[in-house]
């Protein structure tokens, strides 16, 4: 594969948890990622029984299994940038950080911890094996529930990553959300509230929005504003379903375009 087909097909490793229901999680990666032009491969940690109103079962994946699904596509396919949700368990965790050690391409970790609905999806000590992946990240997606779980935003800039600060938790007509470098400097995005309940998988979409951005080439700051821009079109173009919090409409963003990846 020469350089031109790579770039045009970024192949965007996904490692997250199955949601039923079609809304987060790996259903919610495939779309964008096939939406936005790239490859979406997975390595499913989790399977869950849940809808727009809740999660009513969860049950991991092996963490040998995890890390079998992940040698396999690397070792044949290939990788441009991963993207890290919903782990399952510490055993997971580590077994994950402990492949992508190896790699040397973009990582985009999205702590998931609670789910829209407010059902837990990490434990304790799941959510400490997440310092490996922080250190390995080349940034993380923590909404502000989970910004203070772990700690703050000087701990997380401690590992050396970016952090996008996802604001939608916050009260206020707009929500601003914010990319922190390493060094401390800031970019903030603000944008309308959306008076909605169609959020499920908002943060899963950001997320693989962003590491495919960053598998194309682009640089953070472009992958963050065109991810951010993907995210909020597929609110407004949520199809309405389910009884509570209902999915984005990623398939009908059909006309947004990357812009150039020498413009940043």
């Amino acid at each position: 594969m020469d350089d031109d087909t790579r770039v045009r097909t970024p192949r965007i490793l996904i490692i997250a948890g199955s949601d039923s229901g079609g809304g987060a999680g790996i259903q919610a990666d495939i779309k964008t990622v096939t939406m936005l032009g790239g490859h979406a491969m997975t390595a499913i940690t989790a399977i869950t029984a849940q809808n727009t109103v809740g999660v009513q079962a969860v049950m991991p994946v092996p963490a040998d299994m995890v890390a079998a699904q992940i040698d396999s596509v690397v070792a044949d396919i290939g990788v441009d940038a991963v993207k890290i949700g919903m782990l399952g368990s510490p055993e997971t965790a580590h077994a994950v950080a402990d492949r992508l050690e190896g790699l040397s391409v973009p990582i985009v970790f999205d702590p998931v911890m609670v789910a829209t609905s407010g059902a837990a999806l990490a434990d304790a000590e799941t959510i400490a094996a997440f310092d490996r992946l922080m250190r390995l990240a080349s940034v993380v997606t923590p909404n502000l529930p989970e910004l203070e779980a772990l700690g703050g935003e000087a701990r997380i800039l401690e590992h050396g990553c970016h952090l996008l600060a996802k604001g939608g938790h916050a009260e206020g007509y707009e929500i601003v959300d914010r990319l922190i470098s390493p060094s401390g400097a800031e970019r903030q995005l603000r944008g309308k509230r959306f008076d909605t309940e169609d959020t499920h998988g908002t943060g899963c979409t950001l997320a693989s929005a962003l590491a495919t951005g960053l598998g194309r080439g682009f640089p953070i700051g472009k992958a963050f504003e065109q991810a951010i821009s993907f995210v909020r079109i597929a609110i407004i173009e949520a199809p309405g379903l389910g009884e509570g919090h209902g999915p984005l409409g990623q398939q009908f963003v059909t006309d947004f375009q990357w812009g150039e990846r020498d413009n940043d």
